[in-house]
C-alpha cells in the first residue's frame, strides 16, 4: 500500500525527475512524483507530491522534512485528502 506525502517550499527550477532523486536517497522505493504547476504559465507553483511505501512514510517525512534543496528547506508532511469543490 502506498501513502502519499505533500511537499512545500520547492524552489521553482525543481524537476520531478530531480524530485524523485532527491526522496530515492531517503527511502527504497519512490512509486511516483507531481510537481503542482500554474495552468496559464506552467510555472511551478512552488509545491508538489511524493507517493511511496506506507513503511516508508515516518522515515521519509523525519528525515526530509528540514532538507535544503537549492537553498530553500522544505516541508514534508502526510497529504490530506483533497476537499470537495462546492
Amino acid at each position: 500500500m502506498s501513502k502519499t506525502l505533500y511537499v512545500g517550499n520547492l524552489p521553482w527550477s525543481t524537476s520531478e525527475e530531480e524530485l524523485k532523486s532527491v526522496f530515492s536517497n531517503a527511502v527504497s522505493e519512490v512509486i511516483g512524483v507531481r510537481i503542482i504547476t500554474d495552468r496559464e504559465t506552467g510555472r511551478s507553483k512552488g509545491f508538489g507530491f511524493v507517493e511511496i511505501d506506507e513503511a516508508s512514510m515516518e522515515k521519509a517525512i523525519e528525515e526530509m522534512n528540514g532538507y535544503t534543496l537549492e537553498g530553500r528547506k522544505l516541508v514534508v508532511n502526510e497529504a490530506r485528502p483533497r476537499a470537495p469543490r462546492d
